[in-house]
């Protein structure tokens, strides 16, 4: 799938959704030398920050909804993932919710 002008449109939406929720302060905490990622848990705001808006990209992927080229040229998902999975695993197996963030890890490992 190519990328199209309504990917694009989509894609600006998103980042004004991604401002309206803090999704840079978010990131500026997750990328700080001092953020631990096997410390941190999925109740911490900025990391369910991260994770949900994470997953809803990666859902939209998912359901060829949004081009996964134009995400990779624009959000890193993978470091985000990276950053975020060892937390989201241990509140799976804590809750006992294997689908918790499935599509976001899914993505990644697709390449996405």
């Amino acid at each position: 799938m190519a990328a199209t002008h309504d990917d694009a449109v989509l894609i600006v939406q998103l980042s004004q959704l991604a401002a309206s929720l803090g999704v840079n302060k978010a990131v500026r905490t997750i990328l700080a030398p001092a953020f631990d990622p096997q410390a941190v848990e999925i109740d911490d705001p900025d990391v369910q920050t991260i994770l949900n808006f994470s997953e809803t990209i990666a859902t939209l992927v998912k359901h060829d909804l949004l081009d996964r080229e134009l995400v990779q040229d624009w959000i890193w998902l993978a470091g985000f993932w990276e950053r975020l999975g060892p937390a989201a695993e241990r509140a799976r197996r804590r809750i006992g919710a294997p689908s918790l963030y499935e599509n976001l890890e899914a993505v990644v490992a697709s390449g996405g």
